[in-house]
């Protein structure tokens, strides 16, 4: 099994005060890794060390071969269209090449089809002419993951793709990010405060406790642990 991303004790601060200390963890291609942890914990801080947008203090992330952070597809934690933006989701999802394009003025007939494929997979082909404005929330998600998934060629980062969606919608989007992991072979890291879903999801489980302490383990591992006790009421 291939390792497509490595941290060994990556310390990193945010506005002076440590939020990451000593941490270390492994994922593999193929994995679906959920970030666990309370509000403050590190959560941001980790998903902007990996995409390279926050240097560490002291340690490393290594990608594994061939990948680079331009080359993560990252669904944000906040992705609110503002009234007065006039793209169409063909538009909005085509820009997730824009990595792959580099210096060229226009995107080329490879890349569109990549943004049509994305958008098939994830049911919204048919929305392709439409506002992205006139979108309900579902749609709005589903439309950045296919954003996402043309700047992905190994690994999707998803911070938080639930919030501010209706239950139906969550059910609907758990089930195309596994669908992708299992189905496409998609590595998958995602943000979630969804304890038990995290766990029925995953293969592997990073909880982000404090700056000091942390568990990195299988959905199992996890439930036996103590710091699961903490979020779920553990037996141990």
């Amino acid at each position: 099994m291939k390792t497509i991303i490595e941290c060994k004790d990556a310390a990193a601060s945010y506005d002076g005060k440590k939020v990451l200390g000593s941490l270390s963890f492994k994922l593999n291609e193929g994995d679906l890794m959920c970030i666990l942890g309370e509000n403050g914990s590190g959560k941001s801080t980790l998903v902007k060390c990996l995409l390279g947008i926050k240097p560490l203090d002291s340690g490393k992330i290594i990608m594994g071969e061939g990948l680079k952070p331009t080359d993560i597809g990252y669904l944000p934690q906040y992705t609110n269209i503002s009234n007065g933006f006039p793209a169409t989701v063909s538009e909005v999802v085509l820009s997730g090449c824009l990595g792959r394009r580099g210096l060229r003025p226009f995107y080329s007939s490879a890349e569109k089809k990549i943004a049509a494929q994305a958008m098939e997979r994830l049911g919204i082909a048919d929305l392709a002419k439409r506002s992205c404005r006139e979108l309900s929330g579902g749609q709005q998600q589903r439309m950045f993951l296919a954003r996402a998934m043309c700047a992905a060629k190994k690994l999707l980062l998803l911070d938080e793709p639930l919030n501010g969606l209706d239950p139906a919608a969550q059910e609907e989007m758990y089930t195309l990010i596994t669908d992708l992991n299992k189905k496409d072979g998609m590595t998958v890291i995602m943000v979630s405060h969804d304890v038990m879903r995290s766990v029925d999801c995953a293969s592997r489980i990073l909880c982000l406790c404090n700056s000091d302490h942390c568990f990195f383990g299988t959905p199992e591992e996890y439930l036996g642990s103590h710091i699961s006790s903490k979020f779920i009421g553990g037996t141990k």
